[in-house]
């Protein structure tokens, strides 16, 4: 299952925004540096009003959402590269996440600390871009080290790999982002292979108060995560994790009366939805869906993924034996109210081994075993 990290300093909000995002009190939060030491983690369903629909359509009330995971990682320090704060046992929890959901403090509260004493988003970024930089550049110095005896032998393997090595090593030492490196085919391959820190997608939560959600235009710290997410081509979700784990205890009902009751907009807010999405497409993932009698299901895949290889999602049997696929586009079978309709329309269609599955997506597999 794919995986997010939530990563920060301390006592910026990561615990009390993971149990929002389970929905559920499992991680604990307090007023206090590393009171997460062991990483928490949890299953978090991506929200899509579109499956309630399908489920609607086919008169099913067994309903399974896309998922993946989310780990909740002790809060990070300045040397923590040296092993401050623990850091190194951090550092390495962050390497086994695919993607990071770096949580920003943008409120002023007296009665919480900060590490650093003051409220400064970009500098508390920066400390956490730094010192996973610097873990990178000691893992990478240590990898040439070893590679450099190798290559003495006129090994090909290892000179080349020693290239790449080199290659990055100088991108951290020039400080410059990792992202900004072009590699293909079996370079790629060994680059990926070293699971960078610095290398991993990243999405900005920038933090507020409960008061202040409503009101994110007076927050100029935010406004400062905005434009630093811009610059570097990332994402920033506001978000009030202490109003979103409050609300865990209501129902959906009773949640949608209490945020509306704030709201103007016809739309309440749904901060933790929102994160939610924009991780999941962070980490290049796509839904199609499977809708009968029996349930209305969405599946998790990378994007780009291929037909029988999504086949292989549902059971690995279905992509050994698959022969065709029958799409139907989702927009379509709304529109149109049954998947009979729709073929009576002309507008299901069969595809075979190449057909690159698309999101929303509503497809049958055949295959043949």
């Amino acid at each position: 299952m794919y995986r997010a990290g939530i990563v920060g300093l301390p006592n910026v909000g990561k615990s009390t925004l993971f149990n929002a995002l389970i929905k559920n009190h499992q991680a604990e939060a307090n007023n206090y540096p590393f009171c997460t030491i062991e990483p928490n983690i949890g299953i978090v369903n991506l929200p899509d009003i579109r499956l309630l629909k399908l489920a609607d359509l086919v008169k099913t009330e067994k309903i399974v959402p896309a998922a993946f995971e989310f780990v909740d990682i002790a809060g990070l320090v300045k040397g923590a590269s040296k092993g401050e704060g623990l850091g190194n046992q951090f550092l390495s929890h962050i390497r086994e996440v695919d993607a990071i959901v770096h949580v920003v403090r943008c409120f002023n509260d007296p009665n919480i600390i900060h590490v650093e004493e003051t409220v400064n988003p970009i500098r508390d970024i920066e400390t956490i871009k730094l010192e996973l930089a610097l873990s990178d550049l000691q893992s990478i110095e240590r990898r040439i080290d070893n590679t450099e005896r190798k290559a003495k032998s006129n090994d090909p393997a290892s000179k080349n790999e020693l290239r790449i090595l080199e290659i990055i090593q100088k991108t951290l030492n020039e400080g410059k982002l990792l992202t900004t490196l072009k590699f293909e085919n079996e370079d790629l391959k060994f680059y990926k292979s070293l699971f960078l820190l610095s290398d991993k997608p990243v999405i900005y939560a920038a933090n507020v108060l409960e008061g202040e959600i409503q009101s994110l235009k007076n927050n100029k710290l935010v406004e400062f995560v905005k434009n630093y997410a811009k610059e570097t081509n990332a994402k920033c979700v506001p978000i009030c994790a202490t109003l979103e784990s409050e609300l865990i205890a209501l129902t959906q009902e009773e949640r949608k009366t209490f945020l509306s009751s704030g709201n103007s907009n016809e739309s309440p807010y749904t901060g933790v939805d929102d994160l939610i999405k924009a991780t999941f497409d962070l980490l290049g993932l796509s839904t199609f869906f499977t809708a009968g009698q029996k349930e209305a299901r969405a599946w998790t895949i990378l994007k780009s993924t291929k037909a029988p290889q999504a086949a292989g999602v549902i059971h690995t049997d279905f992509e050994k034996g698959f022969i065709k696929a029958e799409v139907i586009k989702y927009n379509d079978l709304v529109k149109l109210g049954s998947k009979v309709l729709v073929r009576e329309a002309g507008l299901a269609r069969l595809e075979g081994k190449e057909y690159t599955v698309q999101d929303s997506d509503v497809i049958e597999f055949k295959f043949n075993v």
